[in-house]
């Protein structure tokens, strides 16, 4: 392997892996397929013997453990969220149209789109079956749009998306009742990732959030391979309820109490956003390395030892600031009312809640390989809890330029 991954094109069997977790059916509430059916075969199979896997009631999230019940130890949770955006059946009408919420999506890009709807067997509750072959729609055709949609000067309303399964003949309401289709029912967007024309790029649905669930297994696998850490306690969870609130990864860190969270999280790619130059946002970059996010609740101290060891491996990063709110897991032992020195790390990406979602490999290797490093470093220090209460900057004691 190279000593730079992260300057590499990804090879096909990780590649293969990352493509596996993405695809996953995991919407909101509903995330054991990639939490239950994808990562914890995968990182039990990967990890060391003496590791452990925690699992929960309310949720599907898991945690895989290095040092089991070593509260004595230094905690870090690295935080993926398994948890996608996804569409709600809210009616069926009498003429078949199985009428859905946008959720987390702008209506327009919904429409054509092929989706997966996945309903619950009503003779075998507990059991879900996937319908296949609907797609979104809201107008029927250009014909019957008002003047103004035809001239782009307004828009599709999400009251107006319905799922299209091309019922004929009558009764078409009772032929979509029969098959146990019914209000609340979860529909996805059908399209796993895959590379794309431009290097080291790939695109498709739900790179929010499978790739941050990609990079904390990984970052396991190379803790793994290493033979373990001596000093640290490494909590690698995967969230649900991220995109309604991030419920998830505040109970896991109520339950297991971590000293340090790091988020692994998509990012915007703002250089590359249409029609936004005069809101100055950060200018992140597909292809220029990982981001790391400076403000709210994030810990100064934590980011030093993340970049420091980024720089010393040659790690590209880029800045980005959050305001009140990191908008990710990070927040999750702030939200919980747990003392924990917390960061977001992210990967910019164009496109976000669409089905068109384009990122960089190499940025996604950065991401892991970056937070690999920082862990490895601190547990070669022999880091403890109290080095960070007493590594806060200190602005009494700057210098003068």
């Amino acid at each position: 392997m190279s000593n730079t991954p992260w300057t590499e094109p990804m090879n096909d069997e990780t590649f293969a892996f990352m493509r596996e977790v993405v695809a996953a059916p995991s919407p909101v509430g509903l995330e054991a397929a990639m939490t239950m059916g994808v990562l914890k075969p995968r990182m039990e199979e990967k990890g060391l013997d003496s590791w452990k896997i925690h699992q929960f009631v309310g949720n599907a999230g898991i945690v895989q453990d290095t040092h089991p019940g070593r509260d004595d130890m230094l905690k870090i949770m690295l935080i993926g969220h398994a948890d996608k955006i996804r569409l709600q059946v809210r009616s069926i009408s009498d003429d078949g149209k199985i009428y859905v919420n946008s959720d987390s999506f702008l209506s327009g890009v919904l429409i054509g789109h092929e989706m997966l709807l996945f309903s619950e067997d009503p003779k075998n509750l507990g059991s879900y079956r996937v319908i296949k072959g609907g797609t979104v729609e809201a107008i029927g055709a250009i014909h019957f749009s008002s003047p103004a949609q035809r001239a782009g000067d307004s828009g599709i309303k999400k009251k107006q998306l319905y799922l299209e399964l091309g019922f004929t003949g009558k009764e078409r309401k009772k032929q979509v009742t029969d098959l146990g289709i019914k209000p609340g029912d979860t529909l996805l967007m059908d399209r796993p990732i895959r590379k794309g024309f431009a290097k080291n790029s790939f695109y498709g649905a739900y790179l929010d959030n499978g790739l941050g669930c990609f990079a904390v297994a990984e970052i396991s696998r190379l803790i793994a391979e290493m033979g373990g850490l001596e000093n640290v306690r490494v909590l690698f969870a995967m969230a649900s309820h991220e995109e309604i609130g991030r419920f998830g990864s505040r109970v896991q860190v109520q339950e297991l109490r971590p000293d340090i969270i790091i988020a692994i999280d998509v990012n915007h790619d703002y250089a590359s956003a249409p029609g936004i130059s005069d809101r100055r946002m950060p200018p992140l970059e597909m292809g220029k390395g990982f981001t790391i996010s400076v403000g709210a609740i994030v810990s100064a101290h934590l980011n030093q030892i993340i970049m420091e060891t980024a720089n010393k491996n040659e790690i590209p990063f880029q800045h980005d600031l959050v305001g009140r709110d990191t908008g990710t897991d990070g927040m999750a032992g702030a939200l919980a009312g747990i003392d924990v020195a917390a960061t977001s790390i992210g990967f910019p990406i164009r496109n976000m809640h669409t089905i068109s979602e384009c990122g960089h490999t190499g940025d996604v290797l950065a991401s892991i390989y970056a937070v690999f490093e920082a862990i490895k470093a601190i547990d070669e220090k022999k880091m403890s809890v109290e080095d960070f209460k007493q590594g806060h900057p200190r602005l009494d004691q700057v210098t003068s330029l």
